[in-house]
C-alpha cells in the first residue's frame, strides 16, 4: 500500500527533528519503504510517499516520531491504478 505522509514541524521542533534524523536515521520498521519526499521552503512541512503492507506497520514508524512531529497520513494510489480500478 502507498501512503502520502505530511509531517508538520513547529519552528522549535525543526532542530530536534534534524538532530534525531542525523543520529538515528528514518527509524523505519521492517516492511516500510521510503520512496521520496519534498519540503516546504520554510521547513514547516515535509511531504513523503511511503510504502507499507498496511497502516498498522506505518503507525509503528510515526509512533517513533510523534513526540516531535505531527502526521497526516492518507492511503493513495497512482493515477493509473485508480483509473484502472474505476473501469
Amino acid at each position: 500500500m502507498l501512503f502520502m505522509v505530511i509531517e508538520h514541524f513547529t519552528p522549535t521542533n525543526q532542530s530536534l527533528v534534524a538532530d534525531r534524523f542525523r543520529t538515528r536515521g528514518r527509524m523505519l520498521p521492517a516492511g516500510v519503504v521510503y520512496h521520496a519526499s519534498w519540503m516546504e521552503v520554510d521547513g514547516s512541512r515535509c511531504y513523503q510517499i511511503m510504502e507499507a503492507p498496511d497502516r498498522a506497520v506505518l503507525d509503528v514508524w510515526t509512533g517513533r516520531w510523534s513526540d516531535i512531529v505531527e502526521f497526516v497520513v492518507s492511503e493513495v494510489l497512482s493515477s493509473a491504478d485508480y483509473w484502472a480500478r474505476a473501469r
